[in-house]
């Protein structure tokens, strides 16, 4: 159970929100954006904590204006609005909450080195701040397996480019091979033609010397039969 109470001590301080109160002196806009903000309507919020400002600009409605950004999850634009706040105000305690939820921002985007820097800023405003002590703690782990996620991936790229290139190198040396057998074909042809010439050549020989040999067997069976005699009977 303690780990439970542990993991929801982290995730109740990520998204707890620095706010400040508002003076009784506030224009109308002010306690209609904040009427608005408890309500859960930050889309409404926003709207009337610009109109405040456009009557009269304080560092809370800046403040306020960008919790109302944060709720509505543009992150981007909540950063900006902090990060604006805290370079400018005067407030140690306005910019230590201002880094606080800047912090918040870049966690909830992932970008946990930046929210390590946002927090480490915050706390040298605000040592003693809990909140802020879990969430860098939490941003730090998160950093450390991101850094390692990312040297293995920019590893496994590196070893699918050696794998490629070492298959690349494969193929062009087989189609070298490949393009030099060609080259030894017609030699092939060459050679076998020229043996199928010799055999032609020694086939015509061979039926030469049959003839030849035909001829003079011919001849001496000529020669050893006695021509037929003549009758002795005249007529």
């Amino acid at each position: 159970m303690l780990g439970k109470k542990n993991y929801g001590i982290i995730i109740l301080a990520l998204f707890f929100l620095k706010t400040t109160a508002f003076s009784q002196s506030a224009h109308k806009f002010l306690r209609k954006a904040d009427g608005f903000y408890q309500n859960g309507n930050f889309k409404m919020a926003e709207e009337n904590y610009r109109k405040s400002l456009e009557k009269q600009p304080t560092e809370k409605s800046n403040f306020n204006l960008g919790n109302s950004i944060f709720q509505q999850q543009r992150y981007d634009d909540a950063i900006m609005q902090y990060g604006d706040l805290a370079s400018k105000s005067k407030d140690n305690t306005l910019k230590s909450n201002s880094l606080y939820n800047k912090g918040n921002a870049h966690f909830l985007k992932k970008e946990y080195e930046q929210a390590v820097n946002a927090y480490k800023e915050s706390l040298r405003l605000s040592p003693k701040d809990a909140d802020a002590k879990i969430n860098l703690a939490k941003a730090k782990k998160l950093l450390e397996e991101q850094q390692k996620q990312n040297q293995q991936q920019n590893q496994d790229k590196k070893k699918d480019k050696k794998d490629k290139k070492n298959q690349d190198q494969n193929q062009d040396q087989q189609n070298q091979k490949q393009n030099q057998e060609p080259d030894k074909q017609p030699q092939k042809n060459q050679n076998q033609q020229s043996q199928q010439d010799l055999k032609k050549e020694d086939a015509k020989r061979m039926l030469q010397v049959m003839d030849d040999e035909e001829r003079k067997v011919q001849q001496r069976m000529k020669k050893g039969n006695p021509k037929p005699s003549r009758s002795a009977k005249d007529w």
